[in-house]
């Protein structure tokens, strides 16, 4: 699979990537830490994209993520493509994430202070 299509419009499965590292540096901002991936806990599990704009080769993107809702295992996060130099939203996405356990092959509950941290981020 190629990054760009005969349009020279951004892959929509390599955009998938871009919001992947939004949530990664949205982690490790909140929780002041680099991630370690062997022991992180939290577990991507439903993931829902809106393709509105296209993204081109050189449009200027910054992924900009948010949580909108914490529950007890899991929260709903929100995420956006946006052209830093137009303002405008090429893509949003949807995504629910889990506080799992990977021994015990299931969810648990986010720990207090991690629900404190994700709900007053800026």
């Amino acid at each position: 699979m190629s990054d760009l299509d005969p349009y020279n419009h951004v892959n929509n499965g390599s955009q998938c990537n871009y919001f992947d590292m939004g949530r990664s540096r949205y982690f490790e901002h909140v929780f002041k830490s680099q991630i370690d991936w062997l022991t992180f806990k939290y577990v991507l599990v439903h993931v829902d994209l809106d393709f509105r704009h296209p993204v081109l080769f050189h449009d200027a993107i910054v992924c900009e993520s948010r949580v909108t809702e914490v529950g007890n295992s899991s929260f709903k996060m929100e995420q956006c493509l946006r052209d830093s130099k137009t303002g405008e939203v090429k893509t949003l996405c949807h995504a629910v994430v889990v506080y799992y356990d990977r021994e015990a092959n299931k969810a648990e509950r986010i720990p207090d202070a991690d629900r404190e941290l994700m709900m007053n981020a800026d």
